[in-house]
């Protein structure tokens, strides 16, 4: 007979033994990768980080649960299948989790029950690996390469070239010299030994460069046995030192990042021979970017709507249209190749979700499979985006390397109340001495603000501020040393913009420098040309009902001396529908104070002139004119779940929502260009939004939009109606730029 407590023991070590695995328990989530030879982003070996080193996960009891655990954690949406006995190679390390149970609810694998950390009776032949879908979950917005790791865990922070040539040296950009490796926040020189030119294009592309050349080895030897020689160089006891030394990189020259290489820091444990045995630093040298010409480019690629040089919605033309590309599938590796063809290097963030804005039109491609070794996008591997139910939320976008030119360092802001405004001081030389100082606001507008916050990395200009006496500007820097400055929009520093030769300003230095105010979004108008050649009519209308729209100077000049109320006018009627592509709403310069209230047509204009409408002959020259002098704002139409914010009806706010649409119909006053005066023929009829840049945009060469019209004095065709950035508007502007050249010659 067993005694109570006897009996309870016993009972306490029956249950212990049939206990479930244990749960793990740690503060944060381990942190999982798939790796593996040739495996996608989605599919691979799992490992797993623990205590600053990686392993595996044996497959004993892991199914489709866990797998799915894993996936989530990795961003994708869900599992598709695991795969054990080791599938996709073995793994080297410990084999940290064995016996993974999961309920499918779980947020990470280390909530799952298993035997705990290290804890396995398997060896390297079961490591499971598990196959996701590509998709990406919603949360999960990029794929970024400062989350690659390098050997154990550490990290591989940066890059640079040491330039050992004096005439290297001189130049801001430096594109050859010593490789120079960032670890555990020292900087190492890599071992030349074994280096390939695989190595040099993953780091000419970290670098921001597109691709590498060849190398005088020799000649650098020489220099590095002159320098070996050299009593007084540190550069020989240095390299002793295995501190000194990154020993061995392996790159398959298709990789965004070193890290993504295979490493060694130092020699294996045991061996006591120095890092670099006789060799010396490895010497890169990398080729600056160029855009192929259009001829050479059987695919074209374009950003839109990045704040920074190199960032943006990745679009591709296909069929003389351009569209984007849907984000399933999309990693760095293809990212890189969107890159490498724009003359960057390769990609330091792909981006999912549409996270820098929606396109408009066809999704082109999806499932893009990219190995790195290709010269164009269209060299993948891909389906079409219509194949797999894509929308424009799924738009994908990329940051890419760019080289440090160092235009940054030649302009900042001074007195504004936050970092992205105030006085823009720049450097530049005045007597062979660099001096930094103020620019003058004589003709400083939008564009020229929009250089301004790219160079300072700040995105997009806000406002372009020509009277800035209430900042105060950096004492020593506020005498004028830049003026007449007038870009284009899309240079990359203001010193490259036109400016005077002498400073002459008109106001001389101080209270009236130019200033700007910064912001990393903006908005993006375009106009619907399929609706305007869809909308487009004659209308012979009486002067008794057009005294309102006289007053707002929609009619030519000539009607002022008509006989009024008596006779009519003849007018080319569209409607049109202008959508916010960008990645903030559109709002009036001016605040409510400043709109105008027009009696005759009862509302407020809060922008004076919102578009042009012109007839243009075949040269170009005008014939006729319209414009929407100014206009109600507001969202007219808003896809389903996006909820309508401006409404101009009783003094409400004005602007378009991000996604919406401003429409103005055919027959509302204005919405006309007033042909009475011109004879039948062929001309351009040409529509421009924001013609004055009074409002900030993120992409100005699609406000301008051109339809073919055809007039025999009775009716009227629109025809090729296209938006200024779209193929065949770019093409159709070479050939009239051709054609005025000839007839200047």
């Amino acid at each position: 007979m067993w005694s109570l407590p006897a009996a309870l023991s016993l009972l306490l070590l029956l249950l212990l033994l049939q206990a479930p695995p244990c749960r793990l328990q740690s503060p944060s989530p381990a942190k999982l990768r798939l790796v593996g030879p040739g495996s996608r982003p989605e599919e691979g070996r799992l490992e797993v980080l623990h205590q600053g080193q990686w392993g595996t996960v044996c497959d004993d009891d892991f199914a489709l649960q866990e797998a799915t655990v894993a996936c989530r954690q990795l961003g994708f949406e869900t599992a598709l299948t695991w795969a054990h006995s080791a599938k996709y190679g073995q793994g080297e390390g410990p084999i940290w989790l064995d016996n993974v149970r999961c309920m499918g609810t779980e947020s990470s694998l280390d909530q799952c029950r298993s035997n705990g950390w290290g804890v396995s009776d398997c060896s390297h032949s079961e490591d499971i690996g598990v196959v996701c879908h590509p998709q990406r979950h919603r949360g999960y917005l990029s794929e970024r390469v400062s989350n690659a790791l390098g050997p154990q865990g550490r990290q591989l922070e940066e890059v640079r070239l040491k330039p050992i040539l004096a005439s290297a040296k001189r130049h801001s950009l430096v594109t050859e010299g010593a490789v120079e490796v960032k670890y555990e926040g020292h900087w190492r020189q890599v071992c030349d030994q074994d280096w390939t030119r695989n190595n040099s294009k993953v780091v000419c592309g970290m670098l921001g460069f597109p691709s590498e050349a060849p190398v005088k080895s020799l000649y650098y030897r020489r220099v590095w046995n002159l320098k070996m020689k050299d009593p007084k160089s540190r550069l020989k006891s240095l390299t002793q030192k295995n501190s000194f030394w990154i020993h061995r990189v392996n790159c398959l020259g298709t990789e965004p990042h070193l890290a993504n290489c295979q490493v060694q820091v130092a020699p294996a444990q045991g061996k006591l021979q120095p890092a670099c045995p006789g060799g010396m630093h490895a010497v890169v040298s990398c080729v600056a970017g160029h855009k192929e010409s259009r001829a050479e480019q059987e695919l074209k690629v374009r950003l839109r709507s990045g704040a920074q040089v190199g960032e943006g919605r990745v679009e591709v033309l296909m069929n003389h249209q351009w569209g984007t590309v849907c984000d399933h599938g999309w990693n760095l590796i293809s990212a890189s190749i969107v890159c490498r063809q724009l003359g960057f290097g390769s990609a330091r963030e792909a981006l999912f979700g549409a996270q820098l804005g929606q396109g408009l039109g066809p999704i082109h491609l999806s499932e893009v499979r990219c190995r790195g070794s290709e010269r164009t996008l269209s060299d993948c591997p891909s389906l079409e985006g219509s194949q797999n139910g894509c929308k424009h939320e799924n738009d994908a976008a990329v940051r890419c390397n760019i080289p440090d030119m160092g235009f940054k360092n030649q302009v900042r802001l001074a007195g504004g109340r936050n970092p992205q405004e105030g006085v823009v001081e720049v450097q530049v030389e005045v007597n062979g001495v660099r001096r930094w100082g103020a620019v003058c606001s004589d003709h400083w507008g939008l564009t020229e603000a929009m250089v301004a916050c790219r160079q300072l990395g700040l995105g997009f200009a806000n406002h372009a501020i020509k009277d800035t006496w209430y900042w105060q500007g950096t004492p020593g820097a506020t005498n004028v040393v830049m003026s007449g400055v007038r870009c284009s929009g899309t240079e990359l520093a203001l010193q490259q913009c036109q400016r005077h030769g002498p400073v002459l300003c008109s106001h001389g230095s101080g209270r009236s420098s130019a200033g700007v105010s910064c912001t990393d979004s903006a908005p993006d108008l375009v106009m619907n040309a399929q609706l305007v050649q869809e909308t487009a009519y004659l209308e012979d209308r009486p002067l008794s009902q057009l005294y309102c729209a006289h007053e707002e100077n929609c009619l030519s000049r000539s009607a002022d001396h008509m006989d009024w109320p008596y006779g009519y006018r003849r007018l080319l009627r569209f409607s049109s529908q202008i959508y916010n592509l960008g990645r903030a709403d559109f709002r009036p310069k001016t605040g409510r104070h400043s709109w105008i209230w027009h009696q005759c047509h009862r509302h407020y204009h809060s922008i004076e002139v919102f578009t042009h409408y012109d007839l243009l002959t075949l040269n170009g020259s005008k014939v006729a004119e319209g414009h929407k002098a100014s206009f109600c704002l507001e969202d007219t139409h808003c896809p389903p779940g996006l909820q309508k914010r401006y409404a101009c009806a009783n003094f409400g706010e004005q602007g378009v929502t991000v996604g919406c649409w401003d429409t103005y119909r055919h027959d509302i006053d204005c919405q006309w260009v007033d042909i009475t005066d011109v004879g039948p023929g062929n001309y351009i009829f040409q529509v421009v939004v924001n013609p004055q840049f009074e409002v900030a945009e993120s992409d100005f060469s699609n406000n301008m939009m051109r339809c073919h019209c055809k007039y025999d004095g009775h009716r009227v065709w629109l025809h090729n109606c296209h938006t200024g950035d779209s193929y065949r508007a770019n093409s159709e502007l070479s050939l009239e730029q051709e054609r005025l050249r000839n007839n200047f010659i």
